[in-house]
């Protein structure tokens, strides 16, 4: 398939620089993901959406291209955004490539109208696999544009199983316990694992590069100072219910609106989430006060502000993170719940109309006033939600055992943070 549009030499030499690239990448030692997705039908367009460096593209290359012959185009780059008219570097990806019916397009965010150009080029018989860093521009042009003919598969950082995988050698318990304490603090960003790069330093790196490349500039934020004080602000305050008028408060923004509108840009550009307070009324979900996390406990390591690492922040950060994964690939609803007396169950699984399970997340539950506290809160969301699968996450503890608390009387489930991570 031909265009007959003259390729410039700048979109030639980027697409063959982007191959070699490509080519040295494919070298590279890859780990299965589990992005809970079942390919299906070649027709459809595959929808790749994760955090910025989470490792979408590899994960298309190596478990949906699966060796065939594709064309790739990396369009993370400036000079890309510029061309108007697109088939002058689908030409080049044509000559370059040896005309591939199967077509990879990375961050297809970054051009104009990318929406109707996939679009147009599905209709003209090309196989496609997309693949973006920003959940909201995707899901929303996606539903409009591309209804009924799309899937979509999300992608992010190492879960503990994944950043297990590159070690060879069997682990026994103790050393499962140390290096979950290492992806605890550091979280699970695949290439400074891989490359053994500065954690630290690369995800500064990378967490100024999404607040001001993929919120600043594509939102012309006139003052990103107070977009970076709010974020630094979010995550070194994770597992912590607020407000809109109480974040206000804390930043100094100049409105309420401004600050739903920044933490919507966080959300999209998946910096951090945040949970609704459980309700089987929507009215209550929206009114209530919210929850932040972070995607990524190292983000919090790297940039936000503490003296020391709070364990159990960690922990339910970490957790949370875990849960909004899988409730995803699942097709279910994560909420935290509170009632008027202030007892509080860090999570609520809500599957259809019914809560599936109830989780506290605790350091460490040996302190019987602690222990009395969190079990009090399940039994209680318990009786009132009316579900009777409980857990409570620990460092620790491995037990199942029963309860009582004003008539309600339960068996629940401790189970070490580790081996949850893992499904054991």
């Amino acid at each position: 398939m031909h265009y007959n549009y003259p390729i410039s030499i700048m979109i030639r030499d980027i697409v063959l620089i982007q191959k070699r690239e490509l080519e040295q990448r494919l070298q590279e030692k890859y780990i299965v993901r589990d992005s809970g997705f079942t390919k299906g039908s070649s027709d459809m367009i595959h929808v790749i959406i994760g955090p910025r460096r989470a490792g979408k593209s590899f994960f298309g290359m190596h478990q949906l291209v699966q060796g065939e012959k594709f064309g790739f185009l990396n369009l993370d780059d400036e000079r890309l955004t510029k061309v108007q008219n697109f088939d002058e570097i689908l030409e080049a990806i044509m000559v370059i490539y040896d005309n591939p019916n199967l077509l990879l397009l990375d961050e297809i965010q970054n051009i104009q109208d990318w929406e109707l150009i996939v679009n147009r080029l599905q209709r003209q018989g090309f196989r496609l696999i997309i693949t973006g860093s920003n959940s909201n521009l995707l899901s929303s042009e996606l539903a409009t544009h591309l209804t009924g003919r799309h899937l979509p598969v999300y992608i992010f950082t190492f879960t503990f199983s994944e950043y297990l995988r590159p070690i060879t050698n069997e682990l026994t318990a103790p050393e499962k316990k140390e290096k979950f304490n290492d992806w605890l603090i550091n979280g699970g960003y695949p290439e400074p694992l891989m490359k053994g790069l500065n954690v630290k330093q690369y995800l500064q790196v990378l967490f100024d590069s999404i607040l001001y490349k993929d919120i600043v500039k594509r939102y012309k934020i006139r003052q990103p100072d107070s977009l970076e004080n709010l974020a630094l602000w979010l995550i070194s305050n994770i597992a912590t219910e607020f407000s809109l008028n109480s974040i206000c408060d804390q930043v100094q923004l100049s409105s309420v609106h401004t600050v739903k509108k920044y933490l919507h840009y966080l959300e999209e550009s998946f910096v951090l989430f945040t949970l609704s307070l459980f309700s089987f009324k929507v009215g209550e979900q929206q009114r209530g006060n919210k929850k932040i996390y972070c995607f990524d406990n190292g983000f919090r390591q790297a940039k936000g502000f503490q003296f020391s690492n709070d364990w159990g922040k960690l922990l339910e950060n970490a957790v949370a993170a875990e849960l909004f994964k899988r409730c995803r690939y699942e097709g279910l609803k994560l909420f935290y719940w509170k009632d008027r007396d202030q007892q509080e169950v860090d999570f609520v699984v809500q599957a259809g109309t019914q809560v599936s399970e109830l989780i506290q997340v605790c350091w460490d539950v040996t302190q019987p006033k602690t222990l009395d506290r969190e079990v009090r809160s399940l039994l209680k969301a318990s009786s009132k939600l009316k579900c009777d699968r409980l857990l409570i996450i620990t460092m620790e503890e491995e037990k199942k055992e029963e309860f009582s608390w004003f008539g309600v009387q339960r068996n629940i489930a401790f189970v070490p943070a580790w081996k949850w991570m893992l499904g054991k």
